[in-house]
Parts: structure tokens; C-alpha cells; sequence
């Protein structure tokens, strides 16, 4: 009887103990995980942002013998009283006012013709995702021949008649060439997305809608729509984040030109801090497009969670 007694609380013990030692070598094997993610971010991600505003209010250069001096708003001052800066920015809001809507409504009419149970929707998925794969800098390489007066779009122009202008060379096309590439590129990873969202919708819910009597556009209303909420969600913060940050297609195909139809705010940070080496004006741009982004950010989750508390 004693022996049974004082069996239980010390199996209980090792029990415990065991425990324990499993939790601890959970925790260990959970921080030696955490820890080079979190060094790669505080050394590319966090030390970077507070050396930008640092250097933002400084006149420092990429290669100078002279020591940089605080120069206070200066750059800033300066910035605002540059038109370039102007037409960048509004260059920028053009382009993502355009690419948000069009791409991801583009993409969403895809995903819902590749997800019709129909002979060769594989092969339609994979030819929608190919541009995505490849490296933005072909993709813009590739176009930039096509662009040409004497490229492949304006010869296929040419056959019904119609003669092509210089895509890339006109202020009045220039931009407008580059969102058609854009949208060309990117909008497969986006029909992707959808497509993964349209899957998690159930069948009965159609099912039920075409019983009530519910026609395709009553069914995409009622019930296609309100079950990619969350998808669409995601899908808006990306594509405005991609649309802000346009770079590599003006770098290769216009350098920011004709007369700086085509130049962003991305693209004149770069250019001032690389190519002119004024780092402290081209910390004051970042900056600058910094706030923009987070102040976007902001606007989209307030809107985001005043939809969720209305309902």
C-alpha cells in the first residue's frame, strides 16, 4: 500500500520533468529559427531606415573627401521646389491609380475562366503564369524591341492599316507602354492568388444560389464576391505596394524619359543617389516615398477594418 503511494507522485514527477525538458528544447529549437531571420532584418531592414533619416537631413555624397554636414530641411526644401519631383510623383499615382484596378480585375476574370471545369485549363494556367517566372529584366528587354518604331507591334499595326507611334519615345505613350508591359507581367501571379481563393469557396453555396434561381451574375455577387474578401484584400495591398515601388521597367526601357513622362519617385531616389551620388537629397526621396506608402498602408486598413465593423 505505502509503496503504491509513493509510486504515483514520483511518476507524476518524471512525468513533469519530461515535460519540461521537451518544452525547453521546443523553445531553444524556436529562437535558433528566430534569430538569423531576425539578424537579417535589424541588419537590411532596420539599421537602413534610421541611417535614411539620418542622412535625409545631411548634405552626404557616395564618394566625397569631404566629411557630410547636417544641413537640416534643405533637401526636403529643395525636393519640393523640383518639378521632377512633382512629375514623378504624379507619374506614380497614375500608374498605380491604373494597374490596381485593371490588373487585378484583369486577373480576376481569368482565375474564374481557368477554374471552369473545362479541357485545358493547366495548359491556360501555366501560359498566364510564365511571364511571372521570368526575370522582370528580360521581360522588359523583350518589350523594349517589340516598342521599337520599327518593332513587332507597330508591323502588326501596319498590316490593318494603322501606323504605330514611338511607343517609348512620345511623352503622350511612353507611360502607357509601360503599364500594358506591367499588367502583362504580373497579372498572372495574381490570377493565382484568386484562383486559390475561388477554390475555398464551397460548391453547395452555387448549388444552392442556381436552386433559388440565381444567375451568373446574381452567383458573383452573392457569393463568389463576398467569399474572396479576404483574397481581394490582399490582392489591393500588394499590387499598390508593386505599383509604388516601379523601377526596373523605366531603368532598362526609358531611364525616366521622354521628358520625364515616364520617371517615379523610386526611379529619381535611385538616380540621385547612384548616379548623380547625392545620398543625403536621394535619402530625403526615400523618405519621402516612405511616408507616402505608409500613409497609403494606413488608409487601406482603416477602410479594411471600418468594413469589417460595419458588418
Amino acid at each position: 500500500m505505502s509503496a503504491t503511494v509513493v509510486s504515483q507522485p514520483t511518476a507524476r514527477t518524471v512525468t513533469r520533468g519530461r515535460s519540461h525538458k521537451r518544452n525547453r528544447r521546443s523553445t531553444s529549437v524556436a529562437v535558433a529559427m528566430l534569430v538569423p531571420a531576425a539578424v537579417l532584418m535589424i541588419t537590411f531592414l532596420i539599421i537602413p531606415i534610421f541611417l535614411t533619416f539620418g542622412l535625409a537631413f545631411t548634405n552626404a555624397r557616395l564618394i566625397s573627401p569631404v566629411p557630410a554636414r547636417f544641413v537640416g530641411f534643405d533637401n526636403f526644401l529643395r525636393l519640393f521646389t523640383n518639378d521632377t519631383f512633382w512629375k514623378s510623383l504624379l507619374n506614380t499615382i497614375v500608374f498605380t491609380i491604373v494597374i490596381v484596378p485593371v490588373q487585378s480585375g484583369l486577373a480576376l476574370g481569368l482565375a474564374i475562366l481557368v477554374n471552369a471545369k473545362v479541357r485545358g485549363t493547366n495548359f491556360f494556367r501555366t501560359v498566364y503564369f510564365l511571364p511571372v517566372v521570368t526575370s522582370m529584366v528580360v521581360v522588359s528587354m523583350l518589350w523594349l524591341f517589340m516598342y521599337q518604331p520599327d518593332g513587332l507591334i507597330n508591323v502588326l499595326l501596319a498590316k490593318v492599316g494603322i501606323t504605330g507611334p514611338d511607343w517609348l519615345g512620345d511623352p503622350k505613350t511612353a507611360l502607357f507602354a509601360i503599364i500594358v508591359l506591367s499588367i502583362w507581367q504580373a497579372v498572372g501571379f495574381h490570377m493565382i492568388i484568386w484562383l486559390s481563393g475561388l477554390q475555398t469557396i464551397p460548391a453547395e453555396l452555387y448549388e444552392a444560389a442556381s436552386i433559388d434561381g440565381a444567375g451568373r451574375w446574381q452567383q458573383f455577387v452573392h457569393v463568389t464576391w463576398p467569399g474572396l474578401r479576404q483574397t481581394s484584400i490582399f490582392i489591393l495591398i500588394t499590387i499598390t505596394i508593386a505599383a509604388f515601388s516601379l523601377f526596373t521597367q523605366v531603368n532598362i526601357m526609358t531611364q525616366g524619359g521622354p521628358l520625364d513622362s515616364t520617371s517615379t519617385l523610386v526611379y529619381m531616389a535611385v538616380f540621385t543617389g547612384f548616379q548623380q551620388q547625392q545620398t543625403g537629397y536621394a535619402a530625403a526621396i526615400s523618405l519621402v516615398f516612405f511616408a507616402l506608402v505608409l500613409t497609403v498602408s494606413l488608409i487601406q486598413r482603416y477602410l479594411t477594418r471600418d468594413k469589417e465593423v460595419t458588418r
